[in-house]
């Protein structure tokens, strides 16, 4: 299912979404969890990032991992298949800190529409999204930079 799409390695195709959805993700939920009057304006594209962030990560990296058979396969050099390796681990820690951030933001976005919510919970769970953020922003940019270096140096 995730090998190729239309004769084209899927996961040259899928990783784009993720590329788009975890960094937005990424800045609404420092923006929903730090900035409390703009929150009732931001929460639905928040909660739907919650969503579609995680699994377009999740997507790449099931895409990734059919193209990094496809490529053992057909005999790439181990060196070259040690950096898909490299990229591979990013990736992961993309898909799990972003699916961590899509939780917490859920239960914030939860929190807040309960009466009787203690602020403090409200301000650890912020606290714990701002910096669930800022790692998944992280990995984010080291799994793209990884995959284009190692684009580049085999082109």
């Amino acid at each position: 299912m995730f090998e190729t799409i239309n004769g084209m390695p899927a996961h040259v195709l899928l990783v784009h979404a993720a590329v788009v959805f975890v960094p937005l993700l990424a800045l609404g939920a420092i923006v929903f969890a730090v900035w409390p009057a703009v929150r009732h304006r931001i929460d639905w594209a928040v909660a739907l990032l919650a969503v579609v962030a995680p699994l377009s990560a999740l997507f790449s990296m099931l895409s990734g991992n059919a193209f990094y058979k496809m490529r053992e396969e057909d005999g790439t050099p181990k060196e070259f298949l040690d950096q898909i390796g490299v990229h591979a681990s990013y990736g992961q820690r993309t898909f799990f800190f972003s699916l961590g951030l899509g939780l917490v933001i859920g239960a914030l976005l939860l929190l807040l529409r309960r009466a009787g919510t203690p602020k403090a919970l409200t301000i650890a769970l912020s606290v714990v999204a701002v910096g669930l953020a800022l790692v998944t922003g992280y990995f984010v940019v080291m799994t793209g930079d990884s995959g284009a270096s190692m684009n580049w140096k085999i082109s």
